[in-house]
């Protein structure tokens, strides 16, 4: 198991799986996702995303919140959403942010990783207009969260559980299909169809 960078043809995958779950899919970008793999079948896991966001529009100003985390019911409690989390925070570590921020109903989870809950008040503007927006669609529940980047921690319990993975899991056939790129093969024509 391990986690990579989304790639452009799985828009179609991320999106359904997005609207499935009911996660926010606000300005959508396929390259600002990560995405959880079984080495074994391919298989993919879970995703996760990393939102930069400008604190002015005159300025340089910004902070970094991880948004749109999801597990497939299949891959839930072998730590695939723990090792998302991660290679999030060392991705905003990487851009230059020593403090990242989620708003989520999902607090006691990222507990576990050092996040700490702060008052709306201490939200950076930007992200208060965007709780408000949270709590009106995707999630009523959501609270601001925040943690410095050199705090977080992964407990060793899910490290190990996502070794272990996919323990109990059946052969997988990943081959990229037409529904991937977003094509209904049932209705498709292509470039060279010469209708014969």
């Amino acid at each position: 198991m391990y986690v990579r960078d989304a790639k452009n043809r799985e828009e179609v995958w991320l999106l359904d799986h997005i609207e499935s779950m009911g996660l926010d899919e606000t300005a959508f970008r396929s390259r600002d996702y990560v995405v959880a793999i079984d080495e074994e079948s391919g298989e993919k896991a879970g995703f996760g995303r990393i939102r930069i966001h400008k604190t002015d529009r005159d300025s340089d100003d910004a902070v970094c919140e991880l948004t749109s985390i999801g597990v497939l019911e299949g891959w839930r409690g072998q730590g695939v959403g723990a090792h998302i989390v991660e290679r999030l925070v060392e991705y905003a570590s990487d851009e230059g942010f020593d403090t990242v921020y989620v708003l989520t109903g999902e607090g006691a989870y990222l507990a576990q990783f050092g996040f700490q809950r702060i008052d709306e008040s201490d939200l950076p503007a930007v992200l208060r207009e965007r709780l408000e927006d949270k709590r009106d669609g995707s999630d009523p529940e959501a609270v601001p969260l925040t943690i410095d980047v050199a705090e977080f921690r992964m407990p060793e319990e899910l490290r190990e559980a996502f070794k272990r993975a996919p323990d109990g899991r059946g052969e997988v056939d990943d081959d990229d299909s037409p529904e991937d790129f977003g094509i209904d093969p049932e209705s498709a024509t292509y470039k060279y169809d010469t209708g014969r």
